[in-house]
């Protein structure tokens, strides 16, 4: 269950604060004090809801406000302050008397960040923003000779496995293999005759001498053509 609103929104007035509602509110508060917030409207005789109260308090109403424009010393103080603690307005707020939150903050965005770019520092990180470029491009810079080495380390080792890989047991191919193993017989010796004076497989005794006899007539006809 969320929190109920401190004051019903139909029954309240928006917009800029008369010259009377502020004489109200600083007549109830230096009479009872701030108290609750919450209570403080209807007490005070005021159509206004309590945060709108307690803002138009604390950032116009109040003895201590300080008007007018940040000093010299206010602003190196604010730069200090915002380089330890960041964004936390309302801590810096804390250690500039008569000055609100809403106010720093404004001015810093406002003002101070300019001020501190023309001086070339970063509002972000209040370094250098040179430094900030030399930082970034020297690790630019080692990640790109990082990964460069990383590549070259790869490729020694892919080349390492290469050269040490042992050859491949299917160099030849497996028909050649087979070709080169294959006995070829002739029609005699597939119907189971063997040695047979019509065999004329590769290697029988047979197929040698007609080989012979085939090379020793082309030869004589050679001769008596000569």
């Amino acid at each position: 269950m969320g929190r109920s609103p401190c004051c019903e929104k139909g029954h309240t007035y928006k917009g800029s604060w008369t010259r009377e509602e502020d004489e109200r509110l600083i007549a109830y508060i230096q009479a009872h004090g701030e108290g609750c917030w919450r209570s403080l409207p209807k007490a005070a005789g005021l159509l206004r809801c309590g945060k709108s109260c307690r803002l138009r308090w604390i950032n116009y109403l109040r003895p201590d406000v300080k008007r007018g424009n940040f000093t010299d010393e206010e602003d190196e103080l604010i730069i200090k302050l915002h380089s330890l603690l960041g964004n936390k307005w309302s801590i810096i707020a804390g250690r500039l008397p008569g000055r609100t939150d809403n106010e720093i903050k404004n001015h810093w965005n406002t003002h101070i960040k300019r001020k501190l770019v023309s001086r070339g520092i970063d509002p972000l990180t209040h370094r250098p923003v040179n430094e900030q470029a030399a930082i970034h491009t020297i690790y630019t810079v080692s990640s790109t000779a990082v990964l460069r080495e990383d590549g070259r380390q790869k490729n020694q080792e892919l080349n390492l496995e290469l050269q040490i890989s042992p050859p491949s047991l299917h160099s030849h191919p497996p028909q050649v293999l087979q070709k080169r193993n294959r006995k070829v017989i002739c029609f005699y010796c597939s119907l189971g005759i063997r040695n047979s004076k019509e065999c004329t497989c590769e290697g029988s005794s047979h197929s040698r001498s007609i080989q012979h006899v085939s090379f020793c007539t082309w030869r004589k006809a050679f001769q008596s053509e000569n």
